[in-house]
């Protein structure tokens, strides 16, 4: 499952037209899940138990940690999870830090 703000729930058509305009895609499974299911291609993974404090760094240690540069607040922005829960939880998160 898949959020954004605008749209709290996107279809993997909808993400991959989403992709083309360079939206940042955030898949907060953890890395164990990362290993197990697979890495979704052109996504970022910080698991949702990292999210708060990533989106809080200076942006310089954030391209160091996660070989990205670091979203501004009004960057597009996709979350990603197994189930859904965690990417809502993340979205929550975003908006409350700021993140349109």
């Amino acid at each position: 499952s898949l959020c954004a703000a605008a749209e709290p729930n996107l279809s993997y058509q909808q993400l991959k037209d989403l992709k083309k305009a360079n939206v940042l895609h955030i898949d907060v499974r953890e890395r164990w899940e990362i290993d197990r299911f697979g890495k979704i291609p052109e996504s970022i993974n910080i698991p949702l138990g990292e999210l708060m404090e990533a989106l809080q760094m200076d942006p310089t240690e954030f391209k160091e940690q996660y070989n990205q540069k670091m979203p501004s607040k009004s960057d597009p922005v996709v979350f990603s999870c197994l189930a859904g829960t965690r990417s809502k939880q993340a979205l929550g998160f975003a908006t409350s830090l700021g993140f349109r």
